[in-house]
């Protein structure tokens, strides 16, 4: 949810000062992108990895307040409930060790977060929704004491004018629940990969990364059941875009303009083009008064965190001050295991790094309406999904996973300079989970066709074997 602000109410006053620096830092970006002035450097590879903290009997522990104090770590952030952390990476230049290097700073801050969840007998887990959370949960008693929260809640209840938010996901079975605030969000948890991209290669990279979606949630797929039904494989996706279902101005309040998206099309000319849309067609939801002058883009970056493209566009700082751009793949949840979850980063950084030196360009073969319905269908049935890529119809994700897109992501962390050992070692467990057909959501459902639907003792097992160690291909049922 990105930096805290010191404000949860704000005035007609605010929200005017807030649209007028608003413009203006968007007026200087445009400038930027004219004249070049982002960082060349090498990728830049990082992530944040949302996760659950749960009690003895592994349901939702909200104290993440007292967990965050004794943890005291510069990497380790509250999110929108008292149940919810997040852990954040060192940046890292993609190349050489770079993957295994974040694989130990994850297993040391994971081992690090059990300790002290220990200390308040709980423990964490890292999965795309967790099991046990029921709608009783989910209520503004356990919302994160952040006046960011506090204001992003009123603002959406404001901007869809005091309609109830109105979740209804069909699947397997069905689901329809009515809500009052934002908290259904924090049922969902995901894993958001990072990568700094080069002024000359953005618009390629994050085209790329939109016709990845599709494949990526397929393959990652681990959140199938919400309050005991079972919905999609990633119900994930559904869940976050009807938790915050606020569109664009006036008329289009609840139009088509939605803050949660795939987004409206591939990118022409540069990501500039995300910033103004930013501008023109997204309301000011939170306007929060900063000093800084325009060039710390203030205004710009907290307006950009309001907007959740599934691949969103963000602008930062080196520390000598060069603005860089960077492009954050949010279509992937938590867990399974640590290994999975660094294999689906390097799957991620490969296939990029592949497809989108392709020429011609993906683009040109898969229109931007295709790759929309491949990330819906990928979510809905996961690897069992059929896919269309390139003019073909795939009959599975799988297929499509194994056959292409796993020799371009091999091919891609060559082209990076990833050190073979490190390629091997982690896509190696992507090849297992396309060989097995296992991933988080087919595991859950395994174990729920053989114990009953025991959410307490599906979560049990399943936090039992993600402290193995072990990839999901090999946990057994």
């Amino acid at each position: 949810m990105g930096e805290d602000i010191e404000h949860s109410a704000y005035t007609e006053a605010d929200f005017a000062r807030f649209r007028e620096r608003l413009r203006e830092e968007t007026a200087l970006l445009a400038r930027w992108f004219g004249e070049g002035r982002f960082a060349h450097g090498p990728p830049v590879a990082g992530f944040e990895l949302e996760a659950w903290l749960v009690d003895r009997e592994h349901r939702p522990a909200p104290v993440n307040e007292d967990f965050l104090a004794r943890l005291d770590s510069p990497l380790a952030s509250p999110e929108l409930a008292r149940f919810n952390i997040e852990l954040n990476s060192t940046p890292r230049p993609l190349r050489d060790h770079a993957l295994s290097a974040l694989h130990q700073e994850l297993v040391q801050t994971w081992e690090h977060c059990r300790r002290t969840a220990a200390e308040l007998e709980a423990d964490v887990c890292a999965i795309g929704i967790l099991p046990t959370v029921t709608d009783d949960d989910l209520t503004l008693a356990n919302m994160s004491d952040r006046a960011r929260y506090r204001a992003l809640n009123r603002q959406v209840r404001h901007l869809r004018r005091g309609r109830p938010l109105v979740f209804d996901i069909a699947g397997v079975e069905h689901l329809r629940v009515v809500h009052r605030d934002v908290m259904l969000e924090s049922a969902a948890t995901s894993f958001q990969i990072h990568l700094q991209l080069a002024p000359d290669a953005a618009v390629a990279a994050f085209n790329t990364a939109m016709v990845l979606s599709g494949p990526m949630v397929a393959l990652a797929a681990n959140s199938p059941f919400l309050f005991g039904r079972d919905l999609w494989d990633e119900t994930r996706i559904p869940l976050f875009e009807q938790a915050v279902a606020t569109g664009g101005f006036r008329g289009a309040a609840f139009g088509p303009i939605r803050r949660v998206t795939f987004g409206s099309g591939y990118v022409r000319e540069s990501l500039m083009e995300c910033f103004r849309e930013n501008l023109e067609h997204y309301p000011v939801m939170l306007p929060e008064r900063f000093d800084e002058p325009p060039g710390a883009l203030r205004h710009l970056r907290l307006h950009n965190g309001t907007i959740w493209r599934w691949n969103r566009p963000l602008i930062g700082f080196d520390d000598d001050g060069t603005p860089h751009l960077r492009l954050e793949h949010r279509v992937v949840p938590a867990g399974p295991s640590l290994p999975d979850t660094i294999a689906n980063a390097a799957f991620f950084y490969g296939a990029l790094a592949s497809l989108a030196a392709a020429d011609p360009p993906l683009t040109e073969s898969i229109p931007f309406g295709t790759a929309r319905d491949n990330f819906y269908q990928g979510a809905r049935l996961g690897l069992r999904a059929p896919l269309t890529w390139a003019g073909r119809r795939w009959p599975s994700a799988r297929e499509l996973l194994r056959e292409v897109l796993l020799p371009a992501a091999r091919d891609g962390l060559a082209r990076l300079g990833v050190s073979p050992s490190d390629a091997r070692e982690y896509l190696d467990i992507v090849h297992e989970r396309l060989e097995t057909g296992v991933n988080g959501a087919v595991w859950q459902r395994a174990w729920v066709a053989r114990h009953g639907r025991d959410m307490a003792a599906l979560t049990a097992a399943y936090m039992e074997r993600q402290r193995s160690g072990e990839p999901v291909s090999r946990w057994t049922v």
